[in-house]
């Protein structure tokens, strides 16, 4: 059976990335990933980072751009950053959703950047947390507003939507049209007495894959069986992120032996 190819989201490795992006790159690439997902370049240049990809033999398969980057004083440098490093994914990693003024600003922003970054031959996608499963103070599910208002795809997060109290597997196949890559990861949930907008994060402990509680083998599975690149994100920097993220290609290796 072939291997299955994974990504690494670079946050999980941020202790090293902030000083020494090319050497995380290296360190993961010998590690066995092979897609990698940047959480920001530090400064570093297109041609360099295009350069270390190649250097590695990694494919950029996405990257996490913070919404204000989308906006049109600076979607062209952004678009322009993308295509020197080949990638042809952008993902929102969240916004600020706080009131319903914010949510119809965020959803008209995503829907214009989309036009812009589906000419430039780049693909929108946008990344939840728990709190877009909860209602909000004002009454929207975030989402919910995402999926009716928009058409950008989807890069569920499987453990955030655990935390969240959703039926994952059920959520993915139910939209498995908008989703071709996921986040693969794991940990312990926030108490019950969390679950709502305001609280939901308070009380997780991230753990590297396969330590925690979320439904690694099964997202696993769904992953695999509908061709969704699964990309690893590890937060918890236990004692490194360099040895976190190895423990979670080990466990994830070890299933296929």
């Amino acid at each position: 059976m072939a291997k299955t190819e994974y990504g690494l989201q670079m946050y999980s490795v941020r202790d090293v990335t902030k000083d020494d992006l090319h050497g995380a790159l290296k360190a993961v690439a010998e590690m066995g990933y092979r897609y990698i997902e940047f959480a920001g370049f530090f400064g570093n240049p297109a041609s360099e980072v295009k350069a270390w990809l190649d250097e590695f033999g990694l494919v950029c398969s996405g990257t996490h751009t913070g919404i204000d980057l989308i906006r049109p004083d600076k979607i062209d440098e952004t678009i322009a950053y993308h295509q020197a490093i080949g990638c042809k994914n952008l993902i929102v990693p969240g916004a600020d959703w706080s009131s319903a003024e914010k949510l119809d600003e965020n959803i008209a922003l995503l829907n214009e950047a989309q036009k812009k970054l589906a000419a430039a031959g780049i693909v929108l996608g946008y990344h939840n947390h728990s709190a877009e499963f909860f209602p909000t103070p004002y009454g929207k599910v975030i989402e919910e507003e995402i999926l009716a208002r928009t058409s950008v795809e989807l890069e569920i997060d499987t453990f955030w939507s655990f935390n969240a109290g959703i039926d994952t597997i059920a959520f993915l196949e139910a939209h498995k049209d908008r989703i071709r890559v996921i986040h693969l990861k794991d940990g312990f949930a926030a108490p019950a007495a969390h679950h709502n907008f305001a609280e939901c994060r308070q009380g997780v402990v991230g753990k590297s894959v396969g330590s925690g509680e979320a439904p690694v083998l099964a997202v696993r599975e769904w992953a695999n069986r509908n061709g969704v690149l699964m990309v690893i994100e590890s937060e918890g920097l236990d004692p490194t992120g360099l040895e976190e993220v190895k423990r979670c290609i080990d466990y994830l290796r070890s299933l296929e032996a």
